[in-house]
């Protein structure tokens, strides 16, 4: 069908403000037209027309399939996909940019934002789950984006795999899922960092399962990607602004909310802001067993990483290192290589004589490195000794070496 008489339908459709279901599509498919129109005619013009009035138009068929993580728009005929396998092309086009542009408004439009002209950027969450998950959109229209309208849309779905489920996937071996359960039995504050899609989030939700089942879990998060297996798991999640900018409760609002729900544990699913700074008062005032993500590129980076977002909270950097010593304890980091996501390091956070906090390896690629000690002493300390065969409780008696 002619692109004169789509937009002559689209006018028309927007115009009147009728619903966009196939009966009114099909409609005014035939009173554009001002001539008979066949019946394969009108089911392309419906084709067509509803892949830009329903869902995320000819990106579903992406976000439906279960391994994809990322679909990004960069231009017309370059669609690209993201999941296992890494980046790849797909077959997908578009008509044109102005398909694009219409594409990101309405988008837009469905997250309660604003993207024109004046605001040429956008960052939100489309409306509903569903099987796929929930999807984060970003999108920039031209001029910023020099080359056309880009449309970035983020798959977030629920991360239920358990411990054991990791261990088959290669996530850890034996011994390292048995190290990681130790972390979550001894109530040991942690940390768990990596990239974008290393699978942080999996490996939280996973520790949260392993969580004891009497004990009561508050969990802040923006959106609702952590759903452990565990009956005492309670979620908050953020709201943003709507389209006039009011409404909007944040991270920070969550984490004093949930301070008042009696949680035994208290986690964050990602820090990114000011919130870090209620998330470690919170971890020093008897919370044992907190956890919460951070993007880091290393283990020994987040101290740095920690600092400038609690600059934004006004919380000094000898404050901050201050509290970081004694709220958390381990550092758990995720990397994505062409094998999987895999936990890469094990790290434990240690003050030197100046004050400042530090993260030392003590176990990377499978191993224990030569400051394991940092480690097993404080999982000793808390009831549980290393043997060379795994785990031991030291109530059962054997002799054990650290």
């Amino acid at each position: 069908m002619k692109g004169e008489l789509l937009e002559r339908v689209r006018l028309r459709l927007a115009g009147s403000g009728a619903p966009t279901d196939p009966m009114a599509l099909a409609e005014a498919v035939r009173a554009e037209a001002g001539r008979p129109v066949g019946h394969g005619e009108v089911l392309d013009a419906l084709r067509v027309l509803r892949h830009e009035f329903t869902g995320v138009g000819p990106l579903e068929s992406l976000l439906s399939e279960g391994s994809t993580t990322d679909v990004l728009v960069t231009a017309p005929d370059e669609v690209w996909a993201d999941g296992p396998e890494g980046l790849r092309r797909t077959d997908i086009r578009f008509p044109d940019e102005e398909a694009v542009r219409r594409l990101a408004q309405r988008l837009a439009l469905a997250a309660g934002r604003r993207l024109d002209d004046a605001q040429p950027y956008v960052d939100g969450w489309l409306p509903g789950s569903g099987p796929r998950g929930r999807v984060r959109l970003h999108a920039v229209l031209p001029p910023v984006a020099a080359d056309g309208t880009c449309i970035s849309l983020r798959v977030l779905r629920p991360a239920v795999h358990d411990l054991e489920t990791l261990r088959t996937l290669g996530t850890f071996d034996t011994a390292g899922a048995a190290l990681v359960k130790a972390v979550v039995d001894t109530r040991l504050a942690f940390l768990v960092t990596g990239a974008t899609g290393a699978g942080k989030s999996t490996l939280l939700a996973a520790m949260l399962g392993a969580v004891a089942p009497q004990e009561r879990i508050v969990s802040v998060e923006d959106a609702g990607e952590l759903q452990p297996e565990h009956p005492q798991f309670v979620r908050l999640i953020a709201r943003p602004p709507n389209i006039e900018g009011a409404g909007e409760i944040t991270l920070r609002d969550l984490v004093r909310q949930a301070l008042r729900m009696r949680p035994d544990r208290l986690v964050v699913g990602e820090v990114r802001g000011r919130e870090v700074c209620e998330l470690l008062n919170a971890l020093n005032t008897g919370h044992e067993g907190g956890a919460c993500t951070v993007h880091a590129n290393s283990p020994s980076e987040v101290p740095a990483r920690l600092e400038a977002l609690a600059a934004l909270g006004g919380l000094s950097r000898d404050a901050l290192h201050s509290q970081l010593a004694a709220a958390v304890q381990v550092v758990l980091h995720m990397r994505r290589d062409g094998a999987g996501r895999r936990l890469a390091e094990i790290g434990v956070l240690t003050r030197e004589d100046n004050g400042d906090v530090r993260v030392l390896p003590v176990w990377s690629n499978g191993s224990w490195t030569k400051r394991r000690v940092l480690l097993t002493s404080l999982l000793k300390g808390r009831g549980v000794r290393f043997c060379q065969g795994g785990l031991l409780q030291e109530a059962e008696g054997e002799s054990c070496r650290t």
